[in-house]
């Protein structure tokens, strides 16, 4: 008990200690947790402890990662990835294999051993590609998904892969056992293991068995998920217990992972297949709800582990060829990689994340390898090296993805963005830069009023939808000056500035207020912060994504606990009011570059007129109930004014 109350503080105190430093450094998590299990491993050394052991459990991190990607895919997303998985994934691990397994083969190594290395080394590692791919937001792009799709299919091919390695294993010498008789190494461990537990739905199956068990295994799972969730929720929420709603969801994807084991398959693909088939389900957000910290802390777990399995003393009596080893291995794959993407249609910055992103070895790399170890197809010394290569591989991969950052602010986004922006042949006096969500129904709007616009883009798979629906837009960067001009910069009445880009949407306001002081701009703000940058860069009404609806929302809440419709209307018009006062002057207040937090002036001000908001809001009420005749007044004077009005979170005014 003591032991393991040592080893929890051990691992949860390097998390905490770690991460937060290395994300704060914009490192990532997962590299805060490989230099944790670095800077722990001499301790668990000294407690006995072998990182080996827990890397087995906290593998299961990554099982629960493949059950949550599952559910953000319904199963039309999973046909649709089709072509990616079966000529993409199948391509990276085809000439992988071949090519690294040609690399060992020419420093020597025998053909078995080899093709043997060839295979453990085609793969990547899921869980610090789709965990990185995740914190930076790089999931949902085209890179980003023809990664996960080469993942999917490197974790279905660990299954053939597993079958393959016992025929390349190295006839072992007959041996005579105490009783004279002549014996020979043959079950593995693990087999053995598995036949003495019983553990096992297959062995000693044939062919033909084998398969049918595990295609009932694969229906099972699909049926269940289809049809007994909902009764076994519906039997939980009896309980009325919170705790029950985490226990059937851990029931679910541990069972699977067991079901998997036992006919053979991976467990990280059952989990998978088991969230598609849930992902439509009314019970999906409940799963993830309480799978999400389970599986932090077990891939937390797993990636320490892997920093405290490096042997350095193997390592630096070794230091030249393991260092070499692993960049040739990155580099080989890495330039297989490009070739691949480039093959099918990836460019820019999706074909570098492609590239970038799977060059590493992969988890299931020391699954593979201690494998190939019972099965005698690999020598305990090259072993030790080969699990060095795989540890120090993914040890690099944040560090790539660092440089895939730095690489990225210098290279075009996609090949879209690459395309000839398009000419620009009617320029209208409304423009409308972003057609997002906000920017459409703002286009929709305006065009039902019989105005025309001229929509500006960069995302051309967007443009084509709006053309699909009877909207005319035209593709390319509304940064660019030639392309604003030619949309009618120099003639135009009102420009809308509604891209998702932060940083673009203030550049392009201030282009626009410089070459144009007379031009009207609307722009979409993203929080605070950013209305005080559209603000100095001279936009005229500025309009919080989030603050009309929420308004809205308010309202409703307050005519559903005693206010009337009138009394919550004139409610909220006070909010508006006064938290576009407190914009006004805190606008003054704010400074570019400095936190508001250490801003003393701007949290000094902020919370006196946060103290006036309810005295605001109660002398408000207190009007709202006297006679409607001095209402009628006030709203007339209040209406007088396009600024008074809560169309949109206005803070500048017109120069």
């Amino acid at each position: 008990m003591d032991n393991i109350l040592f080893q929890s503080t051990i691992f949860l105190a390097a998390m905490v200690i770690a991460v937060p430093l290395s994300v704060r450094l914009g490192l990532g998590s997962v590299l805060g947790y490989l230099i944790a299990g670095i800077v722990i491993s001499p301790i668990l050394n000294q407690a006995g402890v072998d990182p080996v052991e827990l890397q087995h459990f906290a593998e299961f991190g990554v099982v629960m990662m493949l059950f949550l990607i599952g559910l953000e895919l319904d199963p039309k997303g999973l046909w649709d990835m089709r072509d990616k998985l079966l000529r993409l994934g199948t391509a990276q691990v085809l000439v992988s294999t071949v090519a690294i397994g040609a690399l060992a083969y020419w420093l020597g190594l025998s053909w078995q051993p080899a093709l043997a290395v060839g295979l453990i080394f085609a793969l990547s590692s899921t869980a610090i590609v789709l965990q990185t791919l995740t914190e930076k937001g790089l999931l949902r792009t085209t890179g980003g998904r023809s990664s996960f799709s080469v993942l999917l299919t490197q974790d279905i091919a660990v299954i053939p892969m597993l079958a393959i390695l016992p025929l390349l294993a190295i006839p072992s010498p007959a041996v005579f056992s105490p009783d004279g008789a002549i014996q020979r190494p043959s079950v593995t461990a693990a087999a053995a293991e598995a036949q003495e537990a019983g553990m096992s739905l297959v062995d000693g199956l044939p062919a033909w068995g084998v398969t049918l068990i595990t295609i009932a295994a694969v229906a099972a799972v699909i049926i269940g998920g289809k049809y007994l969730t909902r009764p076994l929720f519906q039997f939980i929420h009896m309980a009325r217990m919170r705790e029950m709603y985490t226990a059937v969801a851990l029931v679910i994807v541990v069972g699977i992972a067991l079901l998997m084991v036992l006919v053979g398959l991976s467990p990280a693909l059952g989990a998978f297949v088991a969230g598609v088939v849930l992902a439509n389900s009314e019970f999906k957000h409940e799963l993830e709800a309480n799978i999400e910290p389970f599986k932090g802390l077990l891939l937390g777990l797993f990636f320490i582990t892997v920093g405290a399995s490096i042997r350095f003393g193997v390592l630096f009596s070794n230091f030249a060829i393991i260092i070499g080893l692993t960049l040739a291995v990155m580099i080989i794959k890495g330039l297989i990689l490009f070739v691949i993407g480039w093959v099918y249609g990836l460019k820019g910055r999706d074909q570098w994340l492609f590239t970038l992103g799977l060059a590493q070895a992969g988890e299931f790399g020391f699954v593979l390898i201690s494998f190939a170890v019972t099965q005698h197809v690999l020598s305990q010394s090259l072993v030790e090296i080969l699990l060095l290569v795989v540890a120090l591989s993914m040890l690099l991969t944040p560090l790539v993805f660092i440089i895939y950052d730095v690489l990225s602010s210098y290279i075009s986004e996609s090949g879209e963005t690459e395309r000839e922006a398009d000419e620009i042949d009617a320029p209208e006096e409304i423009i409308i830069a972003g057609t997002g969500r906000f920017g459409q129904v703002v286009n929709r709007m305006v065009q039902a009023a019989g105005k025309r616009t001229v929509v500006l883009d960069n995302d051309l798979a967007t443009i084509q939808l709006m053309r699909r629906f009877g909207y005319h837009g035209f593709f390319g960067d509304p940064t660019r000056p030639e392309l604003l001009h030619a949309a009618g910069l120099d003639h135009a009445t009102v420009l809308v500035v509604a891209m998702d880009d932060k940083e673009d949407a203030v550049q392009l306001v201030a282009y626009a207020r410089q070459r144009r002081p007379d031009l009207h701009i609307v722009a979409r703000a993203y929080d605070r912060v950013h209305v005080y940058q559209l603000y100095q860069a001279g936009a005229n009404d500025i309009v919080r994504e989030m603050f009309d609806s929420s308004l809205r929302a308010g309202r409703y809440v307050l005519e559903n606990v005693g206010l009337t419709e009138y009394e919550a209307h004139e409610m909220e018009m006070a909010f508006y009011r006064h938290d576009r006062q407190v914009l006004r002057e805190l606008a003054e207040l704010w400074k570019p570059g400095t936190p508001l937090a250490e801003n003393n002036a701007y949290v000094e001000r902020a919370r006196e007129l946060n103290n006036t908001l309810e005295t605001a809001l109660a002398t408000q009420l207190d009007a709202a109930e006297a006679p409607l005749e001095d209402d009628e007044e006030e709203d007339e004077e209040d209406h007088a004014s396009p600024a008074a009005t809560p169309a949109s979170s206005k803070v500048a005014m017109p120069e």
